[in-house]
């Protein structure tokens, strides 16, 4: 595996170099996303028993957004099925998608002994807030509704994401608390975008130098919700909504990235309305690093830690701090 300054350097270098346009002002979301995908890393083996890819129904009944299911070599089976845990992916609203996140989904579905559903929701700024969230909610829908199908058990449904997909997971957390249904058992949140407005993470001290910058979070906030767009709305930035009645959460935050406070800051506020909240901080963990276990030891170490806190969670074992 790779050192933790040998990879942040090499992860910055690929930023820096996709997000170039950036800075100058002449951003483009397609170019951005073509240059960070020519220089995704290859991921090393990782079979699942199989894995399906379909089309769901959207949020008007149309066509949704694209799924892929995956399904665990060893299932932590029931009478009742196997925990499902849907996923939504990072990249700021912006990039990323079902492959940039293959290998995350696959160490998920097998340490946790769960069917894994990764959603390839739509991006902005082609499709702006509130998009994203239309179809994290159509997804999630669609995934208690065929629970049975997919082998699993309704009464251990998780959301989870990374960075804008843990802004989605707490979102649809919420919405799924507000609508009475579906029932989530738990949620993971991986150094979650959590409030837009910038309040902590754009003065923040826990940066890794280029990896995620003040310019790179503020044009990803604009691409998504536009420049005068309302950075109060609790379904963009869920620390601003009510915390009471929302399921166990697991945290991971990282010391050098600037989500690290914000993400933090959301926990202590379910903890507050008497939600169970795990955190976990990782030393050295730069904004990204946890889809980097394949490479980097803290990553795999992040990835261990919530696959075991998922399985005990889900068989009603108590968890600590």
């Amino acid at each position: 595996m790779t050192d933790t300054r040998t990879m942040q350097r090499e992860v910055a270098g690929r930023m820096s170099a996709a997000f170039s346009s950036i800075l100058t002002g002449k951003g483009n979301a397609v170019e951005v996303r073509a240059s960070l995908k020519a220089s995704r890393r290859p991921p090393l083996p990782n079979p699942v028993a199989r894995i399906e890819e379909r089309g769901i129904p959207g949020p008007d009944g149309g066509d949704g957004p694209r799924v892929r299911i995956y399904f665990p070599l060893e299932p932590d089976g029931s009478a009742d099925g196997v925990p499902v845990l849907i996923y939504f992916h990072g990249g700021g609203f912006v990039l990323c998608d079902l492959d940039s996140h293959d290998s995350c989904c696959r160490k998920l579905a097998n340490g946790v002994g769960a069917v894994v559903v990764s959603v390839d929701y739509r991006l902005a700024p082609e499709f702006p807030f509130p998009a994203a969230v239309e179809d994290a909610w159509a997804a999630t829908k669609w995934v208690a509704h065929h629970v049975g199908d997919l082998g699993g058990d309704p009464a251990r449904l998780v959301v989870a994401g990374d960075s804008a997909g843990g802004n989605l997971a707490a979102v649809i957390a919420m919405m799924a608390r507000d609508c009475g249904a579906p029932s989530i058992a738990f949620q993971v949140l991986i150094y979650p975008v959590v409030d837009q407005r910038r309040k902590t993470s754009a003065k923040s001290r826990h940066a890794a130098k280029g990896v995620l910058t003040a310019e790179h979070m503020q044009w990803f906030t604009e691409q998504y919700l536009g420049k005068d767009g309302d950075r109060t709305n609790v379904l963009a930035s869920p620390i601003l909504g009510e915390f009471d009645g929302l399921p166990p959460a697991h945290i991971v935050t990282g010391d050098l990235d600037p989500l690290c406070e914000e993400g933090e800051e959301f926990a202590q506020r379910l903890r507050a309305a008497g939600v169970p909240a795990t955190v976990r901080r990782y030393e050295g963990g730069f904004h990204g690093f946890f889809n980097l276990a394949d490479h980097l030891p803290a990553a795999q170490k992040a990835n261990d830690d919530v696959c075991a806190i998922l399985r005990d969670a889900l068989r009603g074992e108590p968890q600590c701090n």
